[in-house]
């Protein structure tokens, strides 16, 4: 692992799940950490319900999009966390992976998403304690 660790979220469309995992990991690493996540088949734009819960928490995804899955984005990472994202994420020896089974915010209501956000947020804070 570098110095500063590199950690990758990876969900299907990139547009809620991963989107959240790494606006609260950033937000709480401060900057020790860096942090990035992709979709296995993005979406066009990220669910408005999620920009919603994490306004929230005072964390803007306004300005975030869903980006596509490559390999060197898991290549450069030391620790690839999935979210459903099944196959579609390539494999390479060396990297620390890890599945958290979340259930997928698309269709879901503020409330539905919400106990997801607080469940990503406690197990993004477990991760920055073994990390740092």
């Amino acid at each position: 692992m570098s110095d500063v660790p590199e950690v990758l979220f990876v969900c299907v469309h990139n547009a809620g799940r991963s989107q959240m995992a790494a606006a609260l990991l950033d937000h709480h690493a401060a900057g020790r950490i860096r942090v990035r996540s992709a979709g296995s088949a993005p979406a066009d734009s990220i669910n408005p319900a999620v920009v919603t819960a994490m306004d929230e928490l005072g964390l803007d995804l306004a300005k975030e999009f869903p980006k596509p899955l490559t390999s060197e984005a898991v290549r450069s990472a030391d620790v690839v966390i999935t979210m459903g994202c099944g196959d579609a994420c390539p494999i390479f020896s060396g990297k620390r992976y890890l599945d958290w089974q979340l259930p997928d915010p698309a269709g879901k209501t503020i409330d539905e998403i919400r106990p997801i956000r607080d469940e990503i947020d406690h197990r993004v804070r477990e991760l920055l304690a073994e990390l740092t």
